[in-house]
């Protein structure tokens, strides 16, 4: 995984603004919800042209958040990126940001009738989870999916993220979450991307005004804290 710390510096700028260094570190399980975002063969399978190496390395993390969140109450919800009817709607990327070839190959390998399409196996996911497809970055952003509105039926006003790749969909989502008034946290070492750098400038910079980075651990233990509240 990742070599990730937050930094005295930044720990203490939040803790001035907030008054604790960790804005969420009460979160009540029955209104709380873990997005897994792209956790998908083509991101996490040797040999796509998504391949995140580092994702592969956070599936224990991601199975032991998820099975600790189910058990306090906590929903679960498995978001993966399509390509279908983004032509388009979401032309600029493909067109200006991919090559002829990559444009092409990206088009075919996340196309929901692929096998790149489909969660990586060693997922544990259950059948009371829910499986959500989003078309573009972020999946909160106006007319990717119909995350927000599917967790507002359910009474739930916190995020938690993990996924891949952090500093893409993983921080878009996480960035456009709190723009919608969810609590959003992202969960570090559920989290992976391409390098270690990349991976600090995304946390750091989503902590420092946007929400909360937690581990897992601390995650958990936050969630401890909320269902100990709620019990009394």
């Amino acid at each position: 995984m990742h070599h990730f710390k937050l930094a005295d510096d930044l720990k203490g700028r939040v803790a001035d603004r907030v008054g604790r260094e960790h804005p969420f570190d009460t979160l009540l399980p029955e209104r709380t919800a873990l997005v897994v975002i792209d956790m998908q063969n083509y991101f996490l399978k040797p040999g796509y042209m998504g391949e995140v190496p580092m994702a592969r390395q956070i599936v224990p993390g991601v199975n032991q958040l998820a099975a600790a969140l189910r058990r306090m109450g906590g929903h679960v919800v498995w978001i993966m990126n399509s390509t279908n009817d983004t032509r388009e709607s979401w032309s600029v990327f493909h067109e200006f940001l991919l090559s002829p070839e990559k444009q092409s190959l990206r088009y075919e390998t996340l196309a929901e009738e692929h096998e790149g399409h489909e969660l990586w196996p060693m997922l544990d996911v259950k059948a009371e989870d829910a499986q959500i497809v989003k078309k573009r970055f972020s999946a909160f952003v106006q007319g990717s999916s119909d995350i927000a509105a599917h967790l507002r039926q359910r009474g739930i006003d916190t995020v938690l993220i993990a996924g891949t790749a952090t500093n893409v969909c993983c921080e878009s989502s996480a960035r456009d979450a709190m723009m919608l008034n969810f609590r959003t946290l992202m969960v570090s070492d559920a989290c992976a991307t391409y390098t270690d750098a990349e991976h600090a400038a995304s946390l750091s910079a989503f902590y420092a005004i946007f929400g909360d980075v937690q581990t897992i651990d601390e995650t958990i233990a936050s969630l401890a804290r909320g269902a100990r509240l709620a019990a009394a």
